[in-house]
């Protein structure tokens, strides 16, 4: 199945007057994977265990397993956590946060800035979150 582009998509949502139309019409673009999905995918790219995943990404096993699980969604800070723990690239990070409806990294917002930044170099999330709150940002957790 062809792909229609975004830019597509939008202008057509745009332009109908009858929404069930348009979602009648598109049902087959619309996103269906969930986000446990396309992380579980990424996990199993990398050399990691579950564990280290955890501590990397300052969470608990539990709250991971039911992430991977889909029981639970996580909020764009803890998918962001998940991201640095997994070693995403920043392309690849911004993909899941634009998958899970959240807002990407964007720089020129002082903290999306520092997280972008960590991301991309492959900075720890420590070390992440005393940038952040050395520049009287939210921290990460």
């Amino acid at each position: 199945m062809k792909e229609k582009p975004t830019d597509d998509l939008t202008e057509e949502l745009m332009s109908r007057s009858n929404l069930d139309e348009y979602i009648k019409a598109n049902q087959r673009y619309f996103s269906e994977s969930a986000i446990a999905e396309l992380l579980l995918a990424l996990y199993n790219r990398k050399q990691i265990s579950k564990a280290a995943l955890a501590r990397m990404s300052g969470m608990s096993e539990v709250y991971l397993h039911q992430v991977f699980s889909g029981r639970r969604n996580p909020s764009r800070d803890r998918l962001l956590c998940l991201c640095i723990g997994l070693g995403a690239t920043l392309e690849e990070t911004q993909q899941l946060l634009k998958h899970a409806g959240y807002a990407p990294i964007y720089p020129k917002h002082k903290r999306d800035a520092i997280i972008g930044h960590g991301i991309a170099h492959q900075t720890d999330l420590a070390e992440i979150n005393d940038k952040l709150f050395a520049e009287n940002e939210k921290t990460l957790f």
